[in-house]
């Protein structure tokens, strides 16, 4: 843990405790709804309270709630009796580990589960062991398997689960019987029925496997590392463990081998006759052109059969396929290029009941669908397909970038826009029943609503933040760029300046200046009760402004993401004069550690310190996919990685900056910060390093995430004079 500072007062303590201790204001809170096709029941996980990361599964029903399966009262959960690695309440097995690191998952307990069709049978992982429960009855059920289970799904008839066991796709019967292998692995570097590291973490595929709509039958991924760099990541403050190896493909190196093949429940195997290449002529020109087929961006097995997403290297061509599950060979059902990259709404391409396509296209500026050729009203940018009930599709989609609203499809009444409050909406549909889960300003709302009405809530138990977020909505500058300004409760207009900390995010990933209340909001608030003024904003390459809003980073990840935190402050300042530029700081995570260090190095005359959290400094270190989409092949161009990367430019550091990095990251790996801490200290730059031992990507636990908020406060009141 990090040493507690010493002359906090208990108010500046207090939030950060609550911070950690909630885990991000993260239990508590309802999540992934399932909802039975007539409608009728209502599944979900959520935590006990909002401060116990023990997580339930949870049944909605009948207007009332009542738990399914308490992680606490069942048997070989934390006693020893799972399997893995038994030094923790929660024994993990190392793909069960790796699965939860790329889904940042916090909590423990019933975490994810899987039904069948009539959300009657539910199959969920616990400590390793394999657990079955009825949604009309009975209590959960342990299911003997041959090892430690990963991603258990249950046939659409309920009377098998398939799951994943070191590498091997298996069966075993609800019952408990017929446990049997369906693909097993040829060598060590193989494993069926699992993504790879580029898929879940970069792409957005969790999933390595789909059964047929029958149940006899599953469409399965095989991985194949062989060929990929190894990575090893260890925990320097326990030399005795040994440290993990994970294959990695970063930038400019190859990548895993993913096929696809339909395996029967007798074990049969058919290949998918995947094509290997796009043809040459049909491909956008560039600088760099691979059109090898090396992404398997998406896969689903619904009413017209097994229908993939494939991808080329280069990004530039994706093919929508449909397989016959019989013979392995498939047929296009829509091509798309683009001269920069193609990118789908999640959850692209669909199939209702009936067939009808939901595919993905680009009108005008806008990532859109058309429905059965139906295209979405021109104007929206659809952020995520959510599913069909029937011939009714349900999506997500802005008109103004800080919202995201729920929409609906349906043959007889066209599209309607199903939510108004301003906030973050999504949804989960079965028959005429619909869960809407709300990010407001107010905070975090879930309600179920039939045939459109209201009728009934279930409950969110989150802690309310300690601090009240106060943001300033603003639009700024030629850009209109999306920005929140959060000033102290108690801060008069007119009563003098105050220094000013950014605390944007700002890239591809996600948006921070939306209408809705969340944890970031929560600690910009908290920073300017401490005296500060702050800002933040989502500039070029934040999703929800369109096409060429994103492609602007293409080339230079950090410059034109940069000017845009910089227009935004000074616009800021010509309205508010509370903002004082002579005591200027930035502050971020990830991505956004990556712009704090870059602002102090590129423009110490507006930045006067940063605090860089996991910042991916050297772009070739960072994943095929995301940094190839961007900057292209390393070796052809070599100057758009130069450009991005910041240890080139360390010698340009004049101003005070504190890197922090988890040793137990496997995303941004602690190579990052410490090549740019070497290429400071080679320069003669003096800055401070915190490693976090024991920590991945995602930092919230208690003794390091609110430690490390107090430290960030200190750091900056001390370099900002504050």
């Amino acid at each position: 843990m990090l040493p507690a500072p010493s002359t906090r007062t208990v108010e500046d303590n207090a939030f950060p405790r609550q911070f950690a201790r909630t885990r991000r204001f993260t239990l508590g809170v309802p999540r992934r709804f399932t909802v039975s096709p007539d409608g009728e029941r209502v599944l979900f996980v959520r935590s006990v309270s909002g401060v116990d990361p023990r997580t339930p599964l949870w049944l909605y029903e009948n207007g009332e709630e009542r738990m399914l399966a308490d992680p606490a009262t069942l048997s070989g959960y934390g006693d020893g009796g799972g399997y893995g690695d038994e030094d923790g309440p929660e024994p993990l097995s190392e793909e069960e580990r790796t699965r939860r690191e790329r889904a940042r998952e916090t909590a423990t307990g019933v975490v994810a589960y899987a039904t069948d069709r009539e959300a009657r049978v539910v199959a969920f992982a616990l400590g390793g062991a394999l657990w079955v429960v009825r949604t009309d009855g009975g209590t959960p059920r342990r299911i003997p398997t041959a090892g430690p289970v990963t991603d258990p799904r249950p046939s659409p008839d309920g009377t098998l689960v398939a799951y994943v066991t070191g590498g091997t796709l298996r069966l075993v019967r609800t019952d408990g019987g017929q446990d049997r292998p369906l693909a097993e692995p040829e060598a060590p570097e193989v494993t069926y029925g699992l993504a790879d590291h580029t898929a879940a973490e970069s792409i957005g595929r969790s999933r390595g496997y789909w059964w047929s709509p029958s149940g006899d039958a599953l469409l399965v991924a095989r991985v194949d590392t062989s060929t990929v760099a190894r990575w090893y990541i260890g925990d320097p403050s326990d030399p005795a463990r040994p440290p993990r190896s994970i294959p990695y493909p970063v930038a400019g190196t190859a990548n895993a081998r993913t096929t696809l093949c339909v395996v029967t429940v007798e074990g049969g195997q058919t290949p998918v006759l995947l094509p290997e290449r796009a043809p040459e002529e049909e491909a956008p020109k560039g600088l760099w052109q691979d059109l090898a087929f090396e992404y398997v961006v998406s896969a689903e097995w619904e009413s017209v059969g097994p229908v993939i997403s494939l991808q080329t290297r280069d990004q530039r061509t994706v093919w929508i396929l449909r397989a016959d599950p019989a013979t392995g060979a498939v047929e296009p059902l829509s091509r798309h290029t683009d001269t920069h990259w193609v990118e789908f709404p999640a959850g692209a391409p669909l199939h209702t009941a009936s067939g009808v396509p939901v595919l993905p296209y680009v009108h005008g500026d806008a990532r859109s669908i058309r429905i059965g050729g139906v295209p979405a009203p021109a104007g929206l940018h659809v952020r995520e397909v959510l599913g069909a009930a029937g011939e009714r599709v349900w999506f997500t989609a802005s008109e103004e970038p800080t919202e995201v609203h729920v929409w609906s499809y349906g043959p007889e009444r066209g599209f309607i826009r199903v939510t108004d409050e301003p906030g973050v909406h999504r949804a989960a549909a079965g028959g005429d029943t619909l869960v809407l889960d709300s990010g407001t300003p107010d905070g975090r709302r879930v309600t179920v609503l039939r045939g459109g009405e209201p009728a009934g809530r279930i409950a969110v138990l989150a802690e309310k933040p300690l601090v009240t977020p106060r943001p300033v909505h603003l639009v700024l500058g030629e850009r209109e760029l999306r920005t929140r300004l959060h000033l102290p409760s108690w801060y008069e207009r007119g009563s003098g300046g105050l220094p000013v900390l950014l605390s944007p995010y700002s890239g591809p990933g996600m948006q921070v200046v939306t209408r809705a209340s969340a944890w970031y909001t929560a600690v910009c608030q908290w920073f300017a009760e401490q005296g500060f003024a702050v800002l933040a904003t989502d500039g070029r390459g934040t999703p929800g402004r369109g096409v060429e809003w994103q492609r602007a980073i293409s080339g230079d990840r950090l410059t034109p993401v940069l000017t845009d935190q910089i227009d935004a402050l000074h616009a800021a300042a010509e309205r508010y004069d509370a903002l004082d530029l002579a005591r200027v700081g930035i502050r971020g995570w990830s991505f956004s550690g990556y712009l704090a260090a870059g602002a102090v190095l590129h423009r110490p005359d507006v930045f006067h310190a940063a605090v860089a959290g996991a910042p991916s400094a050297d772009r070739r270190l960072y994943d095929t996919y995301w940094e190839e989409r961007y900057l292209g092949h390393p070796d052809l161009q070599p100057d758009a990685y130069e450009r991005s990367s910041l240890p080139p430019y360390a010698e340009r550091l004049t101003r005070p900056l504190l890197l922090v990095h988890g040793l137990a990251d496997d995303n941004v790996v602690p190579a990052h910060t410490l090549r740019l801490s070497a290429a400071l200290l080679a320069a003669g730059r003096p800055h401070s390093v915190l490693p976090l031992p024991g920590t991945g990507h995602l930092v919230a636990e208690e003794g390091v995430a609110d430690r490390l908020l107090l430290r960030e406060l200190d750091f900056f009141r001390k370099s900002l004079g504050a």
